[in-house]
């Protein structure tokens, strides 16, 4: 195998984050399901801005915040995600480089704007999403060079791409070619209502090793074993695929390799703010534990530093070197 170029490569939905604090009247008014992710089209985006006020606006999309958060450990990173040649598109690819990220990914001439997510942070910290694809949902087979995929030691992979048809393809022409490269490719379920839509396929793709790793926070978890038992929906996903990391807020995370199970604690924080972004800098976290060998204990360890210090404030990304910070709690980079 050849030395990899990149610790990790993410693949995902390219939106734009405009979040907002909010009082829950302003979802019952909107009829969004707290907490969730809902897909919306340009008309309902516009009605939602327009009630907004002002916001926080920054690159975002799942698996661009976790990519972030490995370039701020200082892990070698690249992102695929679909935005227009737009105002907002030039934003977005601006912010992710900045980031240290690769991103080359070829910005559409034409079709729908840069995709956003409009994202409303409730006094209790819960965060409820609302996402017009736009451009992104038009990632396609053709956007993924064999080459970039192949110089990546780990792919990782967002549950939201198996909304869109030609994103879904491309999620397995990744998962291939990294596959017949002799690399690893992680996958988040991204969402309970996420894997309500699509708990078979996902299933699938574990069993048929399509993916070699899961990421999930409890409720998806429950969602896609459809019971309400923890020790029976962790036993069955250890069966399912070769590794399992799921994350139970402030009860930590568990690990499971086959039947065995390794427990991380949650790491402290002062006050919850904004859960958004919690389970992706986890992911960065726990991925870049993985690729420097660090072991399951601390890759958790890691993870739980991670989504601790992003749900201390508003937004997705970190606002401290993430790798300064593990240095400081002792914890390898």
């Amino acid at each position: 195998m050849t030395p990899a170029k990149y610790d990790v490569l993410a693949i995902g939905n390219a939106l734009f984050d405009v979040l907002v604090r909010t009082e829950d009247d302003f979802l019952v008014r909107h009829g969004m399901a707290k907490g969730g992710m809902a897909l919306i089209d340009q008309a309902q985006a516009a009605a939602i801005y327009a009630d907004m006020g002002m916001a926080t606006e920054i690159s975002g999309g799942s698996a661009a915040n976790t990519i972030v958060g490995l370039a701020s450990f200082g892990a070698r990173t690249a992102y695929v995600g679909k935005i227009k040649d737009d105002q907002i598109g030039k934003l977005y690819a601006h912010d992710i480089r900045a980031a240290g990220v690769a991103f080359d990914t070829r910005p559409a001439a034409d079709g729908p704007a840069t995709g956003c997510s409009y994202i409303l942070v409730t006094p209790d910290g819960e965060r409820t999403m609302n996402t017009y694809l736009g451009a992104a949902q038009d990632l396609a087979p053709a956007d993924i060079d064999e080459a970039q995929i192949a110089a990546a030691s780990i792919v990782y992979l967002e549950g939201y791409l198996w909304d869109p048809p030609q994103a879904k393809e491309a999620f397995l022409k990744a998962s291939k070619i990294a596959h017949g490269a002799g690399r690893k490719v992680a996958l988040t379920l991204s969402d309970a209502f996420c894997v309500d839509r699509y708990r078979a396929e996902f299933l699938e793709l574990m069993r048929s090793k399509t993916v070699d790793l899961i990421f999930a926070n409890e409720s998806e978890l429950h969602a896609l074993y459809q019971t309400s038992d923890f020790d029976t929906a962790l036993k069955a996903l250890g069966l399912d695929v070769a590794l399992g990391v799921v994350t139970r807020s402030e009860k930590g995370c568990a690990v499971v390799e086959g039947d065995s199970v390794t427990l991380v604690p949650a790491a402290s924080i002062e006050q919850l703010v904004d859960t958004t972004g919690a389970g992706d800098l986890f992911a960065a976290g726990f991925l870049f534990g993985l690729v420097r060998n660090a072991g399951y204990e601390n890759a958790g360890r890691l993870g739980a530093l991670a989504a601790a210090e992003v749900i201390q404030h508003i937004g997705a990304r970190p606002q401290v070197s993430l790798k300064d910070l593990a240095q400081q709690h002792g914890l390898p980079v």
